[in-house]
């Protein structure tokens, strides 16, 4: 494909302290290029660093080496204000636990992840009212998460993650609290608005149901202890 990938990760380490004082590295990825447009799975049992991966492209965890450049700009080694600035220019969220607020509706739930993005050409509630319309939701804009059904307010969360338009979306565990029926409603509409938008998707799950569905998987294994310092390998 032409043109710079819209995720360019190289040598990609993340690891945190254990009990026995040694080191788990949870991440380490060599090499990773996502063009636009480009939808892909990342598959492994629970604890072998799926949700701590997204966690760094996000810019939500640090890491301890490697690079990560978002939409040509680096997300590595840059204060936590920069990764929250390129996160909010670059990024869509998707959530495991959809973190609604519970004190707004829909509505503004969706309105607000365009809060802190550059200029989106439209006004935000009318965007987020459009982007209510096309998960189903157009009856239920001002209800508010209490009021939702599990389902209702996995797609709030969609629409909220991709109202902004952006060039990647990252979903995690997207089907983990849904039936089958549900699952399979929700993965139409998170596969479907990332193709329409032409944005990339990362989508992370042990699920079959969902990894089926991605001709680019990727699978991440267990992570690796170190020994402490002074002991035995």
């Amino acid at each position: 494909m032409s043109g710079a990938p819209i995720l360019r990760i190289r040598g990609l380490v993340k690891s945190y302290a254990d009990p026995d004082g040694g080191r788990v590295r949870v991440v380490d990825l060599p090499s990773l290029d996502v063009a636009s447009g480009t939808q892909m799975a990342i598959a492994g049992e629970s604890g072998t660093g799926k949700t701590t991966l997204l966690h760094l492209i996000a810019g939500i965890t640090p890491a301890d080496d490697g690079v990560i450049e978002v939409g040509g700009e680096r997300m590595t080694g840059r204060s936590e204000r920069v990764r929250d600035r390129l996160r909010a220019k670059h990024i869509g969220i998707l959530f495991q636990t959809f973190n609604l607020l519970p004190t707004l509706t829909a509505l503004e739930n969706v309105a607000l992840g365009m809060t802190f993005r550059p200029k989106v050409e439209g006004k935000p509630r009318a965007l987020a009212l459009e982007a209510l319309q096309r998960v189903g939701l157009a009856n239920r804009v001002n209800y508010r998460p209490s009021q939702l059904s599990v389902g209702q307010q996995q797609r709030v969360a969609i629409a909220r993650s991709l109202v902004g338009r952006p060039a990647l979306l990252l979903a995690d565990e997207p089907t983990s609290n849904l039936d089958a029926r549900r699952a399979e409603e929700g993965l139409d509409l998170i596969q479907g608005f990332a193709r329409d938008a032409g944005a990339a998707l990362l989508l992370v799950s042990h699920d079959p149901r969902a990894l089926e569905r991605f001709e680019l998987r990727m699978d991440l294994e267990a992570p690796e202890r170190a020994p402490a310092d002074g002991a035995s390998a």
